[in-house]
């Protein structure tokens, strides 16, 4: 019987090294795993290499944690500021950065996923984001050859699961979230919801439960009026 539902934080991020790329969905504080990186601060994890929207905001939540405790070596984002934690880490030398205009990060990350090595792209085109890259004109336009970018582990919020992986998303918190499940090698899920098999319709389901293997149940304040689609019912 297939069950990727694990009872713990801590059992669900069994196994990660020092040194791991992590991709971490969410955007801005919407949909973000905090409970997940919360946990992986608490196994003291260091020369973490994160991918994320972000560097975070509050310096007592997700990414601040990781970034306050010292555990991330590189953070590779499209929005650094904002983040007092960052801010203080980068300005002493103690984390590196790499700035991805947002666009561009999330169609990395999808060609990941997808089994696509490279695109091109005219995002950065002619400025410094551009510079050193390989470099083709289409159409007239140049364009900067732009490298799929994958992980070992991805660390997902989901608004509900069922047993075998599969997820849906609500409203806003869908966004990095679907295409950074399919791009690592381990994905593991904070749900909202974990809902028994079959409950959630097939139409529904956003991220199919072959890119997930691990589920921790995380529930978050009261159940809103509204639920996805297919999703109804949805309760621990």
């Amino acid at each position: 019987m297939i069950d990727k539902q694990v009872k713990s934080i801590d059992e669900a991020l069994d196994g990660i090294p020092d040194g791991a790329s992590v991709l971490v969905g969410g955007f801005g504080a919407v949909g973000q795993p905090n409970a997940l990186m919360e946990g992986l601060a608490e196994r003291g994890l260091k020369d973490l290499t994160v991918i994320a929207n972000n560097a975070g905001f509050e310096r007592h939540i997700g990414l601040g944690i990781l970034i306050t405790r010292g555990c991330i070596r590189k953070i590779i984002c499209s929005f650094p500021r904002r983040s007092p934690a960052f801010a203080d880490a980068y300005r002493d030398g103690k984390i590196e950065l790499e700035v991805v205009p947002q666009g561009t990060l999330a169609e990395r990350i999808r060609a990941a996923g997808a089994g696509i090595g490279a695109f091109y792209t005219p995002t950065a085109a002619g400025t410094q984001l551009g510079q050193g890259k390989e470099t083709r004109e289409i159409d007239g336009r140049t364009h900067v050859l732009e490298y799929a970018l994958g992980a070992d582990v991805a660390l997902v919020e989901a608004w509900s699961a069922d047993r075998w992986g599969n997820l849906t998303y609500r409203g806003s918190g869908r966004n990095f979230n679907p295409v950074m499940a399919m791009a690592a090698r381990l994905t593991i899920v904070q749900a909202q919801h974990v809902v028994p098999l079959g409950r959630i319709e097939p139409d529904a389901v956003v991220t199919p439960g072959v890119y997930v293997d691990r589920i921790v149940h995380v529930p978050y304040g009261d159940p809103p009026l509204a639920v996805p689609e297919g999703a109804e019912g949805a309760s621990a």
